[in-house]
């Protein structure tokens, strides 16, 4: 028996993706207004069941939306992860330490970015605390919820947009990854999440003060064209001189490429049973396409996996420190969950380590690098997880640090290499867990600055294979 939950209807948005919509209202059969109303009541429907939603301007949408006119996504609605900076809007970052928040008084700089492009703001949507963990779960309310299986983890951090793409209330949904925190939720929800290349869209505020610069924000969507316009579009506002222009990818890949593959990861970590299964049907998939697909290993050392593991702390520990002054409002650390203290105190136990795994993450790039070269391939292909998308509880915000912590990286430890290094990754739903009825997400990275490379190559698989709907 399905459990799915999902919003799409016979309305005016149908199963249409945000390019879609963004093409009605430019001919004038839609009208931006019809277009968030009719959101809204998909929302409504379904978010009392996903809890996905955090804060909702719903009514200055709909007296807004006809004034969205510029920009290739006029009119099309949006919802910002709790960490973006959105005028008029508080932010909690997915902890009851930030209670009494106050709204922002000025937007993010991608916040600009984004809302030039036309979007409506709807809201901002869930994440877990911090955004420091891998899945949308609460301390102290119920976790956002998979809309294929409620009973399943959405991923995270960005799990609300993952869960409102996926149940069909809006076609794409603002994210942000510091370790896999587009890809994941993208993957367990069966969309598209592009982790672009580092400096290639502008940050959120939060992300300006980062020591080593692994966060990027970005976006979740249910096709590759939506990602592909997004990022095209994007690049008009703001175009970083450092990188090549990339311009909207159209078309699929014309060309065969080579292709490097892994199921494993560092420190004993690796894809289980099923996902190399899984991740063996996407070497076929690929190998029909005509593209070469040979096995490779992934330059993950045990060594690099621990300097994340102690940035990774040193997040925690600066947001429970100093958390007040980073985001300029009312904290109270002492109802922080035990996942973010343990991360703290084993930072506060490592912190002598801090210069050495800082300079090694920043030269994280050149390893990257020489892998390419070395094994002379295009594009790696690896699992977004290590294993298939768990039950809430797995990775829940009550559990002792100890318990939990082994988990998170067992099961993402693949993701934050392209965060340490810099370079582009986009996780693809190119496979289905048939016997769980779930999507699997398969990761595909490149070389610095060929976000576009990976954009082709998910074009031809979406074309090819195709994703299955959550309302099929």
């Amino acid at each position: 028996m399905k459990k799915r939950i999902h919003s799409f209807t016979d309305d005016i948005l149908g199963d249409l993706d945000a390019t879609g919509i963004a093409e009605l209202v430019k001919n004038k059969e839609l009208q931006a207004e019809e277009v968030v109303a009719a959101t809204i009541a998909r929302a409504k429907q379904v978010n009392p069941k996903i809890n996905a939603v955090v804060t909702d301007c719903y009514e200055k949408a709909l007296a807004t939306a006809d004034q969205h006119v510029d920009g290739f996504f006029a009119g099309v609605p949006i919802f910002f992860k709790d960490l973006a900076l959105v005028e008029g809007l508080p932010n909690y970052y997915g902890t009851a330490a930030f209670d009494g928040a106050k709204p922002a008084k000025k937007n993010d700089p991608i916040v600009e970015q984004i809302l030039a492009q036309g979007f409506v703001n709807l809201g901002t949507s869930t994440m877990p605390e911090l955004g420091i963990t891998c899945s949308t779960e609460f301390a102290d309310a119920p976790p956002t919820c998979n809309p294929w299986n409620p009973e399943y983890s959405v991923g995270g951090s960005s799990g609300g947009a993952g869960a409102l793409v996926a149940a069909g209330v809006v076609p794409m949904a603002h994210s942000a990854d510091g370790g896999g925190s587009t890809r994941i939720p993208a993957a367990c929800c069966g969309a598209v999440g592009l982790k672009p290349t580092r400096g290639r869209i502008l940050l959120s505020k939060m992300f300006a003060k980062q020591i080593v610069e692994i966060a990027i924000d970005g976006v979740i969507t249910r096709t590759v064209r939506d990602t592909a316009h997004f990022y095209g579009e994007a690049e008009k506002y703001y175009h970083n001189p450092k990188l090549p222009k990339m311009g909207t990818i159209a078309n699929p890949i014309n060309r065969k490429l080579t292709i490097g593959f892994t199921g494993k990861a560092a420190q004993g970590n690796g894809a289980d049973a099923q996902m190399t299964a899984h991740l063996h049907e996407a070497v076929k998939i690929l190998e029909g396409l005509g593209h070469t697909v040979k096995e490779v290993e992934l330059p993950i050392t045990d060594e690099l996996m621990e300097d994340f593991k102690y940035l990774w702390g040193m997040s925690a520990f600066f947001m429970k420190k100093f958390g007040k002054s980073l985001v300029q409002a009312p904290f109270d650390p002492s109802k922080l969950s035990k996942l973010t203290h343990g991360l703290s105190d084993f930072y506060v136990k490592n912190m002598f380590k801090t210069p050495f795994f800082v300079r090694r993450l920043k030269r994280a790039n050149r390893l990257y690098d020489e892998f390419f070269k070395s094994n002379k391939i295009d594009v790696l292909l690896s699992p977004t997880m290590t294993h298939g998308t768990p039950k809430h509880g797995y990775l829940n915000m009550v559990a002792e640090f100890d318990e939990i912590f082994p988990r998170m990286e067992k099961w993402a430890c693949i993701t934050p290499f392209c965060n340490a290094t810099g370079a582009p990754s986009l996780s693809l739903p190119l496979i289905h867990d048939e016997e769980n009825d779930l999507p699997v997400g398969m990761l595909f990275s490149a070389n610095h600055g060929e976000d576009g490379l990976l954009l082709e190559l998910g074009y031809q698989l979406e074309e090819a294979v195709g994703w299955k709907g959550i309302n099929s």
